[in-house]
């Protein structure tokens, strides 16, 4: 359903305020699109500062914990198919004769980035209020972190070998010449 506003709110309202920030938010996200490596490089300089501030600060590790724990998610919206094909058969080739359909994501690499970035400032924010500070043996986090991590890869992994899908693409095929050898020697 669409929304129509009779007027305008009045000039340096909060609500116009949030606006105008929501659209430079949109112009900035939309001229970046294109930019793959440019705004992974800016995310892992965004991990880079709030590592960084976690380490220097020596506290807030739930927060880390909670920013990993949501970006694991992400990262299984990213790696699997739109529609599974354990619930709705196999809608993957997974014959060579089969017609070709593409991978298509759950989640696309422009949301799963979008996301990660305003989960990681967020978490740079709550890092500026002792609330959130809560005192916790940050191995034991670590620790179960990366059990979670292990055990979710390994089912993600058997997922994708048992249904023949590659989440990734390396480039076009090319195929050699009928009348040349394929190694390229002749």
């Amino acid at each position: 359903m669409e929304r129509y506003v009779d007027a305008p709110p009045p000039p340096g309202s909060s609500s116009r305020m949030v606006a105008l920030i929501t659209q430079r938010i949109q112009i900035w996200s939309d001229k970046s699109a294109p930019y793959v490596a440019v705004r992974w490089a800016l995310w892992l300089v965004l991990v880079a500062g709030f590592a960084a501030r976690i380490w220097l600060l020596k506290g807030f590790y739930i927060v880390a914990y909670a920013l990993g724990i949501f970006n694991l998610n992400l990262l299984l919206g990213f790696l699997s198919p739109q529609v599974d094909p354990a619930l709705e058969g196999p809608s993957l080739p997974s014959r060579g004769n089969d017609e070709f359909k593409p991978f298509v994501r759950r989640l696309p690499e422009f949301k799963f980035w979008y996301s990660s970035t305003k989960a990681l400032c967020l978490g740079f924010l709550a890092t500026f209020f002792s609330a959130f500070d809560v005192p916790v043996f940050w191995p034991i986090l670590l620790l179960y972190w990366s059990v979670l991590f292990f055990l979710t890869m390994k089912r993600q992994i058997r997922h994708m070998l048992k249904y023949r899908y590659l989440p990734f693409s390396i480039g076009k095929r090319k195929y050699a010449d009928k009348g040349k050898d394929p190694s390229g020697l002749r």
